[in-house]
């Protein structure tokens, strides 16, 4: 597992392997997230981007009362 090191302004380098992996592109945007103790860096993509990505998903789950 990689690590880095926060620099004296807090920035960050995402290691080479892991931006591949990602496909991540210098410019792009992601989202931080808190997840308890651990933050989470989210990749965010354009509507275009992410249209399709939930063909074929079931529509027919159940739902509760109140969401009805």
């Amino acid at each position: 597992m990689p690590t880095i090191r926060v620099s004296s302004d807090f920035k960050i380098s995402i290691p080479e392997g892991l931006r591949e992996e990602l496909d991540l592109t210098p410019g792009q945007e992601v989202e931080l997230v808190r997840s308890g103790d651990r933050i989470e860096l989210v990749p965010l993509q354009s509507m275009d981007e992410a249209r399709g990505f939930l063909k074929g998903i079931s529509t027919s789950v159940e739902r509760e009362q109140d969401r009805v």
